[in-house]
């Protein structure tokens, strides 16, 4: 992990004895089996559970430390847009701070839990995401009289206009699913100097605009030129089918939105595969320039955050936290997710240029604890590390048990 340390110098106000942890931290999270907590994490180094625990109330910078770690394999000319969403995470007990009823969306209903939000930062060109800031939505009753009367909608902009200026410059668009599809939050982003890509309702109030010969005289002069049904789309733009996919077809025009008084790049995705009852997605973005075709394709690319919280969940202990405090919640959850982005951009990194990017964190797991077994078993039986290393039969041993992406 020789990039965490070079990234941890050059970051201000960073003790050496969190330098060590953090370095320790990251390879242990990756090469342990089983929970991430802090007696699992105990068995895989060497620092005490009451160590372990004491560090993760301690304050760290993960957005500029992610930032920085992004800089290692974002090209300048990668294509790359924003993403934000929110997250269901379990939790038992009464006192964890936090505690809520959020939406889970694996079980479709709400139930009590906590939940984090995350802004990502999506290369569209490979398909990858990685996180930038993770932050954990607070509950009504542990916040104060003034964060009260914030609604949800409020968090996540916060989170977006702090974390704003890490963001690459060359970041236009920021994707969302349907939930954000609220004119406060299009309003925010638009104030954050972003376009919004989200999912409208199938039965989004919207109006065609008047294109027509303007009439002289007093009154008005006439904007909409009726409401809009989706069971109609003559009036669209057709951008035929999606390659690969021909019973997807693209209908593409410029509308008011009524409920978010603005105009909108509206896609209309229609699905043939059962000629008798075609379905249909609505997608739009506040930028009336982008093309149908390639607001289709940011938007598809905004689902890659979902794989972050699946990988995290699954292989980096996101939902494993056994503390209670807000602060070694907070480390925890950002702790999670960054080790997942350090895996990624070493995929990254190692990944030939010729070739589409694959990713495996099941097989970045079962190497990173082959390297680590094999690392114990010279030191106790007092071999040398370098001679095992230069063995033909070390990558075999390394490699062992992983799979294919």
């Amino acid at each position: 992990m020789t990039i965490v340390k070079e990234i941890l110098n050059h970051m201000p106000g960073i003790a050496k004895p969190q330098q060590k942890f953090m370095t320790v931290l990251f390879t242990t999270i990756l090469a342990l089996r089983g929970h991430v907590n802090f007696r699992n994490l105990s068995r895989y180094c060497f620092y005490s559970e009451r160590t372990i625990a004491r560090q993760f109330r301690h304050q760290f910078n993960w957005p500029t430390f992610n930032q920085l770690l992004m800089q290692q394999v974002l090209q300048p000319t990668s294509p790359l847009i924003a993403a934000q969403d929110a997250s269901f995470i379990r939790k038992s007990g009464k006192h964890t701070f936090g505690l809520d009823r959020f939406f889970n969306s694996c079980a479709g209903r709400v139930e009590r839990g906590l939940e984090i939000s995350t802004l990502a930062l999506v290369d569209v060109a490979i398909n990858c995401a990685y996180t930038l800031a993770v932050a954990q939505t607070p509950s009504a009753s542990t916040s104060s009289s003034q964060e009260k009367e914030k609604t949800r909608i409020d968090f996540y902009l916060q989170q977006l206009s702090i974390n704003r200026p890490l963001l690459p410059e060359s970041v236009k668009y920021l994707a969302a699913d349907g939930f954000f599809a609220k004119k406060k939050y299009v309003d925010g982003v638009q104030a954050c100097g972003l376009h919004l890509i989200t999912k409208l309702r199938c039965d989004a109030d919207l109006r065609y605009l008047y294109s027509g010969k303007r009439r002289t005289g007093r009154g008005r002069p006439r904007v909409y030129d009726g409401k809009v049904d989706f069971q109609n789309l003559s009036r669209f733009d057709s951008l035929g089918e999606i390659a690969g996919f021909e019973h997807l077809h693209l209908y593409t025009s410029v509308l008011y939105h009524v409920t978010l008084k603005g105009r909108l790049r509206v896609v209309v995705v229609v699905n043939r595969k059962d000629p008798a009852k075609p379905r249909y997605i609505v997608l739009a973005s506040t930028d009336t320039e982008l093309a149908g075709g390639e607001l289709v394709r940011l938007y598809g690319a905004r689902f890659q955050i979902e794989f972050l919280f699946r990988d995290a969940k699954q292989f980096t202990g996101l939902s494993d936290c056994q503390a209670r405090h807000q602060k070694a919640l907070d480390f925890h959850f950002n702790a999670s997710l960054t080790t997942l982005n350090l895996a990624r951009i070493e995929a990254v990194k190692a990944q030939a240029e010729a070739a589409p990017f694959v990713f495996s964190m099941a097989s970045c797991k079962q190497r990173a604890f082959n390297e680590r077994y094999l690392e114990m078993i010279s030191e106790k039986l007092a071999l040398d590390l370098s001679v095992i290393k230069n063995h033909s039969a070390y990558e075999q041993l390394r490699t062992y048990g992983s799979i294919a992406a």
